[in-house]
C-alpha cells in the first residue's frame, strides 16, 4: 500500500544513532489531519515522552489550517501516541537508560490514518558528526 509522507526528521539521522524504529498512531483533531494533508508539519525538534504509561509527543509543529473558522487547535499542543502496552513498558525501560531517547523520524498517511515512525535513539558525540561530515566531504571531492 501506497504511503503518502507527509514530514521527516532529516536532522535525526546526523544527531542520533537510530537503534529501533516503532510505528505509532496519533490522537489529533479535524483541523490537524486537514493541515496534515497539506504537508505543514515540523519534527525538527520534537521528542516523545512516557508519562504514566501513555506516550506523548512534545515540540511538534503543525500548523493552522487556512480555510477553519473559529475553532483553531494549539500548533505546539501535547499529542498522544497510540502504541500497544508492552512496547510501552520496554521504551519506559529503555528511556531511563542514560543517553537514549524516543524521537520522530516520519509522519506519513496509511489507509486514511495519520502515522508517526518513532525511533529508539542514543545521541552521537561531536567527533561522530565530525567524521561523518569529513566521509561526505572527501567523496564529493573525488579524493576517494
Amino acid at each position: 500500500m501506497p504511503q503518502k509522507i507527509v514530514c521527516t526528521n532529516r536532522k535525526a539521522h546526523h544527531l542520533y544513532h537510530i537503534e529501533e524504529t516503532y510505528e505509532a498512531g496519533i490522537v489529533l483533531t479535524g483541523t490537524e489531519v486537514k493541515s496534515c494533508r497539506q504537508g505543514k508539519v515540523n519534527l525538527k525538534d520534537s521528542y516523545a515522552r512516557i508519562k504514566d504509561g501513555e506516550a506523548f509527543l512534545h515540540e511538534s509543529h503543525i500548523s493552522h489550517y487556512s480555510h477553519a473558522g473559529f475553532s483553531q487547535h494549539d500548533p505546539l499542543r501535547v499529542r498522544k501516541l497510540l502504541l500497544h502496552k508492552q512496547e510501552i513498558k520496554r521504551l519506559t525501560g529503555k528511556t531511563k537508560e542514560r543517553g537514549y531517547t524516543f524521537i520522530p523520524l516520519q509522519m506519513y498517511f496509511r489507509k486514511g490514518k495519520v502515522k508517526v515512525e518513532m525511533g529508539l535513539a542514543r545521541g552521537k558525540k561531536q567527533y561522530d558528526k565530525r567524521k561523518f561530515n569529513f566521509f561526505l566531504c572527501e567523496k564529493n571531492s573525488g579524493r576517494l
